[in-house]
């Protein structure tokens, strides 16, 4: 497969290598299967409540792991919508696995869910989301006047 555009920037919080203050996740996609997944384990540095991940931050990663979805279906998509149910805590300096799957498409909107899990297997949070299918164009036109970060 070819990379994606935001594993060509490099920058992505998400998954950029090249991001100095990102998350550094790295997924495996399952093509067949319709996932994706990666594991993490974050510090103080994500922190909301004490010793908890940040709510903003567990959107982030549910996002992100839904996002290698496009990939395997050949498609450049944004979120249009997402929704999170927490359901329990996020503990920091634990192992989390995320876990993401294409449900369907309809047109140019693509419908994925995920899940964040600790070690044991126990659902933290849930997140459906509406994705919208766009042309790669429209985003190579406006990178091509974004300016380099330094």
């Amino acid at each position: 497969m070819e990379p994606s555009i935001d594993e060509l920037s490099g920058y992505c919080f998400g998954c950029g290598p090249n991001n100095p203050q990102g998350l550094h996740l790295d997924f495996t996609v399952d093509a067949e299967a319709h996932t994706a997944t990666a594991e993490i384990e974050l510090d103080e540095r994500y922190q909301g409540a004490p010793g908890y991940v940040h709510g903003g931050i567990l959107a982030t990663l549910l996002d992100e792991v839904m996002s290698k979805l496009n990939r395997p279906l050949g498609l450049l998509a944004m979120t249009r919508h997402i929704e999170v149910d927490y359901l329990r805590p996020a503990p920091i300096h634990t192992l989390l696995q995320l876990v993401g799957r294409h449900v369907r498409r309809e047109g140019r909107k693509l419908f994925h869910a995920a899940e964040l899990r600790n070690a044991e297997g126990a659902v933290l949070a849930r997140c459906s989301s509406l994705w919208i299918v766009v042309d790669p164009a429209l985003i190579h036109a406006s990178s091509a006047d974004a300016v380099e970060p330094a």
